[in-house]
């Protein structure tokens, strides 16, 4: 008798029963909205947008903040789900990220009243799409660089410029798009996508994340009313505190490709036979399996760690780089090690294993690269920026 993952470290035992609701509430939808259709919308280069208002329906997006029709979740609850989507597919966990950590966490937390309300019970309900617009085509890990400018036109903001790598803009309602005034302070701006002078168009030349949206930016004298600013944000530190969010759930999402991964893994180890006998027979295999579950292991109880400190209110900057840092790394490592096990059978779409991978490569880069990452973490044991 074999024993499967999740009952060999059965993450069950450490969550509450709630939390573990809405886990299998969100593997159940992985495993029979998402899985069927993945392969095709990779093949495809398709985001199933069709499925979005499903992921509101059952109250996924914006799921841990309170109030405006939202379900008040645990953190980690949410990374729970995270964990679930990514097991079907890296783009798709992208999808609830972005609308929910980026999007809605940016108005959450910095917008007035009159915006939550607009906005967040839409959103939390899948009915709107939002967008995060930060990044800009030279700029990368820099945000600091930004070009896109604001200036006040009497009772108007005008805005100027270009963003790259921004999910879900061209099939999205709003966004926040981030800018530097005329002082050179970066503020935060609702923007509905039907104001004149907002262009979005998807990047089509992906290799990696390809059931997934991602798009150009180009703004060319929008404006919008003074309302249209988030009144609580001001400077970088307003953008990067979405990004942590973001950069939480990554830690528990990458966990699910890296199940994904292993579990092909071990049932190819099984059923494949070499040399007259399954290769799962093999001291070699043992051990990569061994090595590669470890890993996973230990992955899974620092994203739990993490989110405990992130209920308590008190995650850092420097342990969620931790989280991102190593969850990411180690999902990547056995990804490659579960194709290696999986032959030359592991680069074909028979297996997830060859889609985990290249989506993989995307996640190590957004929302921190990895060298992003160790100086983060590297400042805090030194006390000196070496960025």
């Amino acid at each position: 008798m074999t024993t499967t993952i999740d009952q060999l470290f059965n993450v069950a035992d450490f969550v509450t029963e709630e939390e573990r609701e809405w886990q299998l509430k969100a593997r159940e939808f992985a495993q029979t909205k998402i899985n069927p259709i993945i392969d095709q919308a990779f093949e495809d280069r398709r985001l199933p947008v069709e499925l979005l208002p499903e992921v509101g329906e059952f109250g996924a997006f914006g799921m841990y903040m309170n109030g405006y029709g939202l379900r008040g979740a645990s953190s980690v609850a949410y990374g729970l789900v995270a964990m679930e989507f990514e097991a079907a597919d890296s783009g798709f966990r992208t999808a609830l990220s972005v609308q929910g950590s980026l999007a809605m966490g940016a108005i959450y937390k910095f917008g007035s009243e009159e915006q939550k309300q607009q906005w967040l019970p839409a959103m939390g309900r899948g009915e709107a799409i939002g967008f995060f617009g930060l990044t800009e085509p030279q700029g990368g890990s820099d945000p600091n660089t930004m070009l896109t400018s604001a200036r006040r036109d009497g009772d108007q903001w005008v805005l100027n410029g270009k963003k790259r790598w921004i999910g879900l803009a061209t099939i999205a309602q709003v966004g926040v798009i981030w800018a530097k005034d005329e002082e050179g302070v970066v503020r935060g701006f609702v923007v509905p996508t039907e104001t004149e002078g907002f262009k979005a168009t998807a990047i089509e030349n992906k290799l990696s994340m390809r059931a997934s949206l991602q798009t150009e930016i180009e703004l060319t004298d929008v404006r919008l009313p003074a309302d249209a600013i988030l009144p609580g944000a001001k400077g970088l530190s307003a953008p990067f505190k979405c990004l942590n969010e973001a950069r939480y759930g990554i830690a528990w999402g990458v966990m699910g490709a890296a199940r994904s991964c292993l579990e092909a893994a071990v049932e190819r180890s099984q059923t494949r036979e070499v040399f007259g006998a399954p290769i799962g027979s093999k001291q070699i295999i043992q051990a990569q399996l061994a090595d590669m579950f470890v890993e996973y292991e230990k992955g899974m109880l620092l994203a739990l760690h993490l989110g405990r400190l992130k209920d308590a209110g008190n995650l850092t900057y420097g342990q969620i780089s931790v989280g991102k840092l190593n969850n990411v790394r180690e999902a990547i490592k056995i990804a490659g090690q579960c194709r290696s096990i999986l032959g030359g059978d592991g680069i074909t779409s028979d297996f997830p294993v060859m889609r985990h991978m290249a989506n993989l490569e995307s996640v190590r880069t957004y929302e921190g690269t990895d060298e992003v990452h160790q100086l983060v973490i590297g400042r805090e044991l030194t006390g000196i920026a070496a960025f």
